[in-house]
């Protein structure tokens, strides 16, 4: 059995960056929920949208729903994702019962604009410090990756899915407007999830073709300092001269979004004809990557 699988990393657990992570996120996700959301019956989507949605019909406690709704989904995280997360989650889904429980916010605004956005941002910003510390605010992103690997479809697509009917419900329990807004703020939760998640340095392939390969070549290791990988390919093959071609260097270089702007902009002053195409990539490591000082 795998030991990543099998065992607790509590030195992973108990790592200070990642419980000062957790409980920041603990603390956005807290602040979107009782000041923005639940006092004006706006949804997310996933096992938080659920729970919003129950609590209202039921009168519930909000705590105790998204605790109990969440846990069987720790089982699903344990088989498919090891204990440590599985504890983390746990951690985490624990946290914000009790702060949701426990702790006093006043509705920080009634205008439904300001909640979809201010209240999306706040919980994608909550979502994805969890998830930097290790662990997730929602399981059914656990859910949806078991069903992924049954039925086929990514991860975005079943959750899609699931939150469509989400909102459906939310359109029959509290009127399409709120519905309506409701997924203006799920979506302001996903990309700032994507952001604080991802990192707003997402690193991105940058591919380029060009008669002036050596010149790029040393514009990019020497000016910007990155590194490169020449891929040896042909040019040609037009429609009108499908015979003629040329060796070539596809050089490919790995970048961030704040850098990718000014790297292109040298590029286009370099060869105006240079062809260029980008790869947007989730995870990047090693090489003079694990060099960079972090910001």
């Amino acid at each position: 059995m795998n030991t990543i699988h099998s065992s607790i990393n509590w030195k992973e657990i108990f790592r200070p960056k990642n419980i000062l992570l957790n409980l920041l996120g603990v603390a956005f996700i807290t602040l979107a929920l009782k000041g923005f959301m639940i006092p004006n019956k706006f949804l997310d989507g996933g096992i938080i949208g659920i729970s919003i949605l129950v609590h209202e019909i039921t009168h519930w406690p909000f705590g105790i729903l998204v605790l109990i709704l969440n846990i069987p989904f720790l089982f699903l995280g344990k088989r498919l994702l090891g204990k440590t997360f599985a504890l983390q989650s746990f951690m985490t889904f624990l946290l914000i019962a009790v702060s949701m429980t426990f702790v006093h916010i006043d509705a920080v605004t009634s205008d439904p604009l300001l909640i979809a956005l201010f209240g999306g941002c706040l919980i994608g910003v909550g979502m994805g410090l969890c998830i930097q510390s290790g662990s997730t605010a929602d399981g059914v992103e656990i859910l949806a990756l078991l069903t992924t690997r049954k039925i086929g479809f990514n991860v975005s697509e079943v959750i899609f899915a699931m939150n469509t009917l989400l909102f459906l419900a939310a359109a029959l329990s509290f009127g399409i407007v709120t519905a309506l807004y409701s997924i203006v703020t799920y979506f302001a939760a996903i990309k700032s999830l994507d952001y604080i998640a991802d990192g707003i340095e997402q690193y991105t392939s940058l591919n380029i073709i060009s008669s002036k390969s050596e010149l790029i070549k040393s514009l990019i290791v020497k000016k910007f300092g990155k590194g490169i990988t020449i891929i040896k390919g042909e040019r040609g093959y037009l429609p009108e001269n499908f015979d003629v071609k040329f060796d070539c260097d596809i050089i490919v270089t790995v970048v961030t979004r704040l850098e990718l702007l000014r790297i292109k902009d040298e590029i286009t002053k370099l060869d105006p004809n240079a062809f260029m195409y980008i790869q947007y990539i989730k995870e990047a490591s090693g090489g003079i990557l694990s060099h960079k000082k972090k910001h």
